[in-house]
Parts: structure tokens; sequence; C-alpha cells
């Protein structure tokens, strides 16, 4: 569906910040982290089309700006997501201002193995479609990962590149990443062969639309992208992503540091748990990335707007709705997310409902704060399995050198299999000792990769 050309009237920084809901915007306050009650929201309808300035991502008039949102997870395996009422409460309720659509291309249902093209990008335009109703920016995904290099279906690629900017060539609010992580050995030199591809071709119906280049590591290696930046282009951002649980100050010094040496860098997808998307939460570690973020004004797309069984999905397994959702719907990623963009507190008894739910718990043993949490159930043989994953911090003001934990469950249990640890089961009690390699948490520190599994009844929990 066409759409008028979203007007570009920015006069000054002030006409680029609307009000979200019922907040106070300051545009004053851009690139400040969303604290208390006051949000700052850059929407198209008033900043028009977006430019890259220096490192910064800026509106129509230079001003420096910030898009904070939401990935969708493959649109092709979570197509109800994509519909007004759902983008419409993301604008108004959680300040979102960018919705990234994410395309799978390799995995099952993806654009270049046995997906439906034509029904993706009927879904690609819908989601464009609904996020400009919505007075939001938008990001086309080409959502590349097992098939790791970009160029392995370069030609489909240049089709879909062609089409999508030909169709929205006269939108001042879409975006293209043209590859989302490349990864397993993918080069540098290889992601800018497939850029010196790609870029021509969105370029010949969209002039200056800003396009995000994917970098080495599934997006981590921006240093690499800084030290050989592509040349004869304007608009380009360079990507970087992080799962706060595994990426920790290593990779936020080296985003600072392709920053410094004049890179623009845009964080495209993040999660606060570990890179595989499951796991444990890292609440410090996220809020860490969240303030270096937007103390160098860097916009930020969290994954994934579904209700998968996993960590990173921001809606709760056991909700099915696709809109007009509650604190008590969403995950704990999800309330987490809600109010670090809005700024609202979630009610305690939501955020116990959110960790029940999800599978996850946590207690101390001494000054060891243990989570846990389900991350795969299984049936077999009359037996009811789950895995379950730990993570151990150090609560106390000095470094632990070996630990100790026990884990208490509701009835009697086998246990399985067990990794990273010393594993005695007595009763209804798992006790679990240091290996010798990780015994050292240094004071406020964490560990992870501690697990285990058990079988028992369906309905067996943690105390």
């Amino acid at each position: 569906m066409k759409k008028r050309t979203l007007a570009a009237v920015c006069i000054g920084a002030a006409a680029c910040f609307l009000t979200a809901g019922a907040q106070t915007v300051h545009a004053s306050d851009a690139g400040a982290p969303n604290t208390g009650e006051t949000v700052q929201i850059a929407v198209p309808s008033v900043c028009g089309a977006l430019k890259v300035d220096g490192t910064r991502l800026t509106d129509s008039s230079g001003n420096g700006i910030q898009l904070k949102g939401i990935s969708t997870h493959c649109i092709g395996w979570y197509p109800d997501y994509i519909n007004e009422e759902c983008f419409r409460q993301l604008h108004e309720e959680w300040n979102v201002n960018v919705v990234r659509l994410a395309m799978y291309t390799a995995e099952s249902g993806g654009y270049c193995t046995d997906g439906n093209q034509e029904k993706l990008k009927e879904l690609m335009k819908a989601g464009v479609s609904c996020a400009t109703e919505n007075d939001m920016y938008v990001i086309i995904d080409w959502h590349i990962l097992s098939d790791n290099d970009p160029n392995m279906y370069l030609d489909e690629a240049k089709d879909f590149f062609r089409e999508m900017s030909s169709e929205f060539a006269e939108y001042e609010n879409v975006l293209y990443e043209i590859c989302n992580e490349p990864n397993g050995g993918t080069t540098w030199q290889d992601i800018r062969n497939y850029a010196a591809e790609i870029i021509p071709i969105i370029r010949e119906n969209a002039e200056d639309a800003v396009i995000l280049v994917g970098t080495p590591n599934w997006s981590q290696y921006v240093d690499q992208a800084a030290a050989d930046p592509i040349a004869g282009y304007d608009n380009l951002m360079y990507v970087l992503h992080f799962y706060a649980a595994t990426h920790k100050d290593e990779l936020r010094n080296t985003m600072v540091s392709a920053i410094d040496a004049g890179l623009p860098v845009f964080v495209s997808e993040y999660g606060i748990c570990d890179a595989s998307g499951n796991g444990t939460i890292d609440e410090e570690q996220a809020e860490a990335w969240v303030r270096l973020m937007d103390e160098h004004g860097i916009s930020y797309i969290a994954w994934n707007l579904s209700n998968k069984n996993e960590t990173s999905a921001i809606i709760s397994s056991t909700c099915t709705k696709t809109s007009g959702f509650e604190e008590s719907d969403l995950s704990p990623s999800g309330q987490w997310l809600y109010q670090m963009l809005t700024g609202r507190e979630i009610s305690e008894e939501a955020r116990e409902q959110a960790l029940e739910q999800s599978g996850q718990k946590s207690f101390f043993c001494g000054d060891i704060e243990v989570t846990s949490k389900v991350v795969n159930s299984w049936e077999a043989n009359g037996q009811f399995f789950r895995q379950y994953d730990l993570s151990l911090k150090n609560q106390s003001e000095s470094a632990c050198n070996g630990w100790k934990i026990q884990v208490s469950f509701d009835g009697g249990f086998e246990l399985s299999d067990s990794w990273n640890g010393e594993y005695t089961a007595e009763g209804d009690t798992l006790y679990i000792t240091n290996k010798d390699y990780n015994g050292s948490i240094p004071a406020g520190e964490s560990i992870g990769d501690v697990g285990f599994i058990i079988s028992g009844t369906k309905e067996l929990k943690i105390k």
C-alpha cells in the first residue's frame, strides 16, 4: 500500500519530539537515559528523513536523535504481531519509535529456502504500512543467520532490495538492514563485497535512505569496519549486536573505540539474556549497556516481539494475545524493556507472575544469588525431564574463592546430567560445588554456564 511522503518539517530540535501518552517530552533530554517520567520520542511526521552526520543519526535538520524500539522475530513464524493495534500500543504506551521487521533468509520458512516469498514480501509491506500509520520508523531486515555469509544468496538479496526500495522509494521512515549477523568465518571483506552489490541497488530508488551494514562475528566486530569503512556513500551505519549476560565490558569497549575512530554505530538487535537468546537475565549488564548507548546517542532495538518460549521474547509464552498487552502478559524481558523505555514501574505481582511463567527463579545461598531458568523440557519413556541453567552472582563486597549452593525441589527427582560443577543429590535437594576453574567470583560479578538435567513429575518445581 502506497503512503504519502512523510513531511520533513523539523524546525530546531524541539520540533522532533512528541508527547508519549500522558508524559511530558523535552527535546533537550535527547540522548539522556530514560528515567522518571520524561522521555523523548523522535517521530517521522516531524523529523522527516534521517541522515548520518559523523557518528550520529540525525533528523532532517541535522539534530541528533535516537531510535529506540523492538524487532519482530521471524515474520514468517510470528506474522500475527504485524497488526495496527500492536504497533499502536508499542508507540503510544511503550514510547517505541522504530520497529525492525526481521525476515529470515535461510532458516525453515526462510525467504531463500522453503518460505513463500510472495507472502513474506506482503508481510514486510504490511509491517511498513503499520509502522507508517503509527508514525514510527521501520527497518527492513534481511536476516541472515545460518547462511553465515550474505553472498550465499546474493541474487535473491538483489531482487528483494530492488523491489523493496522501489516500493518504498517515497517513504522517509524506511531504513534498510542488508545483512543481519554475518558469522562462521565471514570476513569484513566478504561483507564489503556484498555491500558493494546491494547498496547501489537501494540507492537507485532510495537515494538517501539510511542503510545498516552488519559486521563479522554476529555483528560484533565493528572495530574491523572502523579500520576500513565503506567509501563512496552517505547515510551508512554499521551494526553491533549484544546480549547482556554474555557481552560485557570487552564488547562495550570495542564499540566505544569504533565510535572514537569515527564509525557511526547502530545497535539493531540486543537482549538482556545470554547470546543464545535464552538462559538467565543480567539486568545490571543491560543497564550498563543502556547508559553507554544513551551517552553516545546510539539507537537500539530489542529482540524480540513474540511469545516464543525463550528468555528474549518480550511476551509470555502463555499469552496468545497479539495486541492489548497488560503487565501480566509480558515476560521478564518484556517487563524490563517496558520499564526501561517508559520509566514506569512494573507491579510486584506482575513480576512474580512473569517469573513463574518463564520458569525462572532467584534465591540466595549465603552471599551468592542464584538465578535458575528452565531452558528445555520434554517427556520420554514415561518420565518428564527439565534442563536448568544457573547464573551465580557474588553479592558480597569481597571476592568468593569457592562456592557451594543448594537447589531444593518440592518433590523427589533423579539427576540425569550436569556440567561445570560437582553435584550430589540427597532427597529433594541438589548440592552443587564449584570446579577448580570456576570457583572464583569477584565481588559483584557473575558466572554462568552451570546447569543440570533432572527427571521427576511434570509438576515438580524449585521451592
